[in-house]
């Protein structure tokens, strides 16, 4: 189906919002483990991630996390989550708020991911990985 090595997990994210681009070399900087493979949403694979998994992009536009080895997708508040968790102490702390109910995460989720433009700007493009970090990305 996709070409996904099985020890990874593939993040998708909006390639032209600043929040999500900060956040994806928040995750490159303390994913110690490599546990994780990037590419935008705007991108080929992340078509054919929405057009597999039938994702409505209006109501979901920002993050998805898909795992190989279970050929699953997470969204929202619960994909942040999880890959959290992979991510070490502290920011490995925040999977406690997977206890929380899901419309209440991603009700605040929501609210992030609707002002994410106005609250932190959007970029012309997607970000073009530096040379270090190209092995990290898909396309």
């Amino acid at each position: 189906m996709l070409n996904i090595p099985k020890d990874k997990q593939l993040i998708l994210f909006d390639g032209v919002c600043n929040l999500c681009n900060s956040s994806v070399l928040y995750v490159i900087k303390r994913d110690k483990k490599d546990k994780f493979l990037f590419a935008p949403l705007q991108s080929d694979i992340g078509k054919s991630v929405i057009k597999i998994f039938k994702i409505n992009t209006v109501e979901t536009d920002s993050i998805l996390l898909y795992n190989p080895k279970t050929n699953s997708l997470n969204t929202k508040s619960t994909a942040a989550l999880l890959i959290a968790k992979h991510l070490g102490f502290p920011t490995n702390v925040l999977t406690v708020f997977l206890l929380t109910p899901t419309f209440i995460r991603n009700w605040v989720y929501n609210i992030i991911a609707k002002n994410r433009y106005k609250w932190f700007g959007k970029k012309e493009s997607c970000m073009i990985p530096t040379p270090e970090l190209q092995s990290k990305f898909i396309a």
